[in-house]
């Protein structure tokens, strides 16, 4: 990333878009500037000019080097290049008429200058790389083009090969381009729906934790304040009153820091299925499949925590040193022990652990469980873990005693606002 920032700064700094002329800055939309945008350079485009090579190749073999056919060439490689910067600089809604352009100026020359059919062949597959529309909207357009091209060929009395090759090379050149084109638009699109659910997974978390603190703090902030005014208008009238509401506003404050603190761990806590979503996101980028079962359910927070952790470690072993195409992780009970199996179709051969490994086997050891390796040469890897199933309880129900503390805590703050008001009243 440092190195796309350093090439965005260099553009900027040598080629000042503000600076050019108008028809010469990329449009928000162009070709150039989604380059741009992704971190590569403005000038990755240009490699492709390595092929009008071309116009200076065809007089070897169509008559020789002539004072027509140089003249020609400076006055028409020139504007070919403006229509190609056109091309990606242009907005995709009118870039295809640039590359239009390109074929039309071939075709017109067609008579005089065959080197101009590389012109032809740029028009064609630019036609595509800058435009927005559809793949069948662009065959059709590449066909009519191409029964254009070889009708004028005809009647100028090219040789047969050249109204063969040239239609069979557009096309071939055309939907390989089309192809790249969709995937890349595709590409786009996926990156925009991840950047999209992580917005939304962030939103979720920011107004779940905001819930959570508001119905974790707001009654409780709202008895301290009442006993801390309660303490404060009996200070003068009944200072061994005043001290009880001190000590209860103390208490009930020492029980908000603690409920508060066990919140924060909570939500510092490794989610075990978001991490296994996570590990699936990291080898697919690496192009290995991972399928894994749903995690189990009702695992203490501490045996969670260190399973994800364990699993993070593992899925990025097999990203860095595997060279997998697929692998799973599944989960299974067996009476109090919990099993986890991490298999991959990688080479296999880990003959002694890593740094990685040790860290693991001794997180597992801290839970109480044992971890085992078989990767036999190019046969993959299986670890297999077992835990400790320490099954969470359900959430307690409501019982009279909690409910009758409930009530006790209502008529003390309301045994408090009506001490206040009496305050007041005096």
């Amino acid at each position: 990333m440092r190195h796309h920032g350093r090439r965005r700064r260099l553009w900027r700094t040598r080629v000042n878009p503000g600076s050019l002329p108008a028809w010469l800055r990329p449009a928000p939309d162009s070709r150039i500037a989604c380059e741009m945008r992704l971190g590569k350079s403005p000038w990755n485009e240009a490699i492709h000019l390595a092929w009008s090579v071309w116009v200076f190749i065809t007089p070897l073999f169509s008559g020789g080097y002539t004072l027509r056919w140089a003249l020609l060439t400076l006055a028409t490689y020139p504007v070919f290049l403006l229509l190609y910067a056109r091309c990606l600089l242009a907005p995709r809604r009118t870039s295809w008429r640039a590359a239009l352009g390109m074929a039309l100026l071939s075709m017109a020359l067609l008579a005089w200058y065959p080197a101009g059919i590389s012109y032809f062949i740029f028009g064609c597959v630019m036609l595509r790389m800058g435009g927005k529309q559809s793949a069948v909207t662009y065959l059709l357009q590449l066909a009519a083009l191409n029964v254009a091209f070889v009708g004028l060929a005809w009647w100028i009395g090219y040789p047969w090969q050249t109204m063969i090759w040239i239609p069979a090379m557009t096309l071939v050149i055309g939907m390989v381009v089309n192809v790249e084109r969709s995937t890349q638009e595709k590409d786009a699109a996926i990156r925009l729906s991840h950047d999209e659910v992580r917005r939304l997974a962030a939103t979720a978390e920011r107004e779940r934790i905001g819930r959570d603190l508001h119905d974790l703090l707001g009654h409780t902030l709202s008895l301290i304040t009442l006993k801390l005014e309660l303490s404060r208008k009996l200070f003068d009238r009944d200072p061994a009153a005043s001290k009880r509401e001190l000590e209860d506003a103390e208490a009930v404050a020492r029980h908000a820091l603690a409920e508060v603190r066990s919140a924060v761990t909570g939500i510092r806590a490794a989610d075990l299925a978001a991490e296994l979503a996570s590990a699936r996101l990291m080898l697919e980028s690496s192009s290995v499949h991972l399928d894994y079962d749903a995690p189990p359910v009702g695992l203490s927070p501490d045996i969670e925590r260190g399973l994800a952790l364990v699993l993070r470690e593992a899925a990025t072993n097999i990203a860095r040193h595997a060279h997998a195409g697929a692998a799973r992780i599944t989960f299974a009970r067996d009476g109090d022990q919990l099993e986890v199996a991490v298999v991959d179709d990688g080479v296999g051969g880990i003959g002694a652990d890593g740094n990685g490994l040790v860290g693991m086997r001794e997180r597992i050891a801290r839970m109480g469980g044992t971890l085992a390796i078989e990767s036999p040469r190019r046969q993959g890897t299986r670890l297999r873990l077992r835990l400790p199933l320490m099954a969470a309880g359900p959430e307690p129900e409501a019982t009279p005693a909690a409910d009758a503390d409930d009530a006790d805590d209502a008529e003390a703050e309301a045994r408090d606002r009506h001490a206040i008001a009496g305050g007041h009243a005096t």
